[in-house]
């Protein structure tokens, strides 16, 4: 019978960072002002005229991401039978002070020759590690999407006065934890016996980043659209 006990694990303590804003909002809205007339094109080339689009606002507010790297280690025994071909004329095989017996051999097997099965496990070892970033929705998005910046000294305090300036997250706060064991925490199907089981999780943050919003209103229509723009790199979103 397989003998399979709880996994150990490690888990660090998630901490709290704000990227500082690099990016002065003056030149987010000269940036907008080049891509305004893009908004309400019509059919990807049909573009109204520039006094047509008169700016609205631009707002700052903080994007939350969650950043997380975990490892998963298994060493395990799996059951495993050992078949070696001894002549036909043997009538009796000693291995490790224990006697066995040949038994026919069948199939693809050299003609002339029988059987010896001897009983075994093998030791094996599997390692898998990830490095994840989630939106507050808990969708993996790419590594590349969270831009890198100095970060504040009292996120906590800043937090509390940005109040509904920085976004909340939609997840429960083990989301993070549960998805990435959901993708490397694999236990062998075969294994029988277990020596060793960990899933650590070594580097797990929530990053709030800033984020501009620029709107523009279409004066023939009504319309009103936005541009996104990433307040450490000016980079639109």
């Amino acid at each position: 019978m397989a003998q399979i006990g709880p996994v150990k694990e490690k888990i660090v303590k998630r901490k709290t960072i704000v990227y500082k804003t690099l990016v002065d909002p003056t030149v987010v809205k000269v940036a907008g002002e080049k891509l305004k007339l893009k908004l309400f094109a019509r059919l990807g080339f049909l573009k109204p005229k520039s006094e047509d689009i008169e700016f609205v606002s631009i707002e700052k507010y903080y994007e939350p991401y969650i950043l997380i790297n975990a490892e998963y280690t298994i060493d395990y025994y799996r059951k495993q039978i050992y078949v070696l071909s001894v002549e036909e004329r043997v009538r009796e095989v000693i291995i490790a002070r224990q006697k066995f017996k040949p038994e026919k051999s069948e199939g693809s097997y050299a003609k002339g020759h029988n059987l010896i099965k001897l009983n075994g496990e093998e030791n094996l070892r599997y390692k898998d590690k990830v490095s994840l970033i989630l939106d507050r929705t808990g969708h993996e998005v790419a590594l590349e999407r969270l831009s890198s910046a100095p970060s504040e000294e009292m996120p906590e305090k800043v937090l509390a006065e940005l109040g509904d300036k920085a976004r909340k997250l939609e997840i429960s706060p083990d989301s993070d934890v549960d998805i990435v064991r959901s993708k490397i925490m694999k236990r062998p199907k075969d294994a029988r016996r277990i020596t060793h089981e960990l899933f650590e999780v070594d580097e797990r943050a929530l990053i709030y980043t800033p984020i501009y919003n620029v709107q523009y209103r279409n004066l023939n229509t009504g319309e009103v659209k936005a541009l996104k723009f990433d307040g450490i790199t000016s980079k639109r979103i």
